[in-house]
């Protein structure tokens, strides 16, 4: 090429920026291969810093941004070098373009930013960017999976200011037999969500449910950040209780109410589909009493309209459905508890639910007794929400959009994958990626 042509070519190209200048190209099948050299000479052994002497020159093969629509390889012509001090360990050595590459790579740098720019901007799937650039589709999210963690775990500031967590499990999917369990552990931080700076943020997801993988988790995070940990929220699963207790022995766990009131009226369905066996001898059927409040009874009491009231107290006023109507009662109880806009009265009123149905039920409230005692033995978690207002909504939203995700993508069956395209899609890295 002339020194014009190469101008243009380099322009283009934009190789100027990776510190390499264009000497030729041609087209085989759907690759256009770009030759370069270094712009600059240097001879430094990286040893010991001499001079060396040129012995001859090899070529480094890299994949490189795609160019006009078409893959593109990079066949860069190195220098190679016999290091001139006798007493240096190197003997040979190639002159180094780490601008261009990271050693021992077989893409550019520019090309592994794009490929996380593409799935975190464009939304393309892995296997759509390993056509655009002809490699391998393990190729391609193994770069990603990399480059992702970097920005993640590898960034100074990653885990600074948290000081309230939300843990809950998330199926990521749903066949087994692949390997990988089919619930992961999802570790959101809240703390911009209290603060009111901005939405929750996706921190990590650990594979497994149980007690053991946050654990470790936690623990392979410095002391500095354990302790700086107020409160963690969660639902009502005993291991994430356990785990948090021993590896966050300061902070406070909580547990949302959401899942407190979803426990609760599960309890109550329970009850009524009893109810309607012992009374009628078949599952709820179109006309019967309990099968037509079903939706009425998990129906906050302020929200009915007069003809969904009348309904529900002429099915509750039989005898035979008393045990319904108390475990209805307790079910309402929490409700108001939670939405008391007076935090004390709230407590208050909730510790009360709590205390009147642990122990001493008549019998026949067997659904009501069972609830009692389990909400009973997580008593201080489930009245630390009102003294800090953290509940695991914003977790749930972020499993929405977990949900979400996977549904585009028709699946998943890499949990590496998995884990990086969530992180993109919900851990807050938009800036960093952008700036890349």
């Amino acid at each position: 090429m002339t020194d014009t042509t190469g101008l243009v070519a380099d322009t283009i190209c934009r190789t100027v920026e990776l510190g390499v200048t264009i000497t030729g190209a041609a087209i085989a099948e759907d690759l256009t291969w770009i030759e370069c050299r270094p712009v600059e000479h240097d001879s430094a052994c990286p040893s010991c810093g001499q001079p060396g002497r040129l012995r001859d020159h090899v070529e480094r093969v890299l994949t490189d941004l795609p160019v006009v629509g078409h893959p593109t390889r990079l066949r860069v012509r190195l220098p190679r070098f016999t290091c001139t001090d006798d007493g240096c360990e190197v003997t040979i050595f190639r002159q180094r373009i780490d601008r261009v590459a990271a050693p021992k790579a077989t893409t550019t740098r520019r090309c592994s930013h794009w490929i996380l720019q593409r799935l975190a901007i464009d939304k393309m799937s892995v296997a759509a960017i390993a056509r655009a650039l002809s490699l391998g589709w393990n190729t391609v999210n193994a770069l990603a999976v990399s480059l992702a963690r970097e920005l993640v775990f590898d960034h100074p500031g990653h885990l600074d200011g948290v000081r309230y967590l939300g843990v809950d499990e998330h199926k990521w999917k749903h066949r087994r037999g692949q390997g990988d369990p089919d619930f992961v552990t999802v570790i959101v931080d809240l703390t911009p969500v209290i603060d009111g700076t901005g939405p929750a943020r996706l921190l990590d997801m650990v594979s497994g449910r149980t007690a053991a993988a946050l654990t470790s988790w936690f623990e392979k995070r410095d002391a500095n950040f354990r302790r700086r940990v107020q409160v963690v929220s969660m639902d009502g699963f005993a291991g994430y209780h356990t785990a948090a207790a021993q590896a966050l022995p300061t902070a406070r766990t909580v547990m949302d109410p959401f899942h407190v009131v979803h426990l609760a009226a599960e309890k109550l369905t329970v009850c009524r589909q009893r109810i309607q066996q012992d009374t009628l001898g078949h599952r709820g059927r179109s006309g019967d009493p309990l099968y037509g409040i079903r939706r009425i009874l998990l129906t906050r009491t302020d929200l009915l309209t007069d003809k969904q009231t009348a309904k529900l107290d002429a099915a509750l006023a039989a005898d035979a459905h008393a045990a319904i109507e108390a475990t209805a009662w307790c079910y309402q109880d929490l409700i108001a508890a939670y939405g008391n806009p007076d935090r004390r009265a709230g407590k208050l009123t909730m510790f009360k639910c709590l205390k009147r149905i642990r122990t001493g039920l008549p019998k026949g409230l067997e659904e009501l007794a069972q609830l009692g005692r389990s909400l009973w033995k997580r008593r201080h978690e489930i009245l630390a929400y009102f003294d800090t207002r953290i509940s695991n909504g914003p977790v749930e939203a972020i499993n929405g959009r977990l949900e979400h995700l996977r549904g585009i993508a028709l699946g998943f069956r890499n949990l590496d994958h998995y884990i990086v395209r969530s992180l993109i899609h919900s851990g807050q890295l938009q800036e960093r990626i952008n700036a890349l």
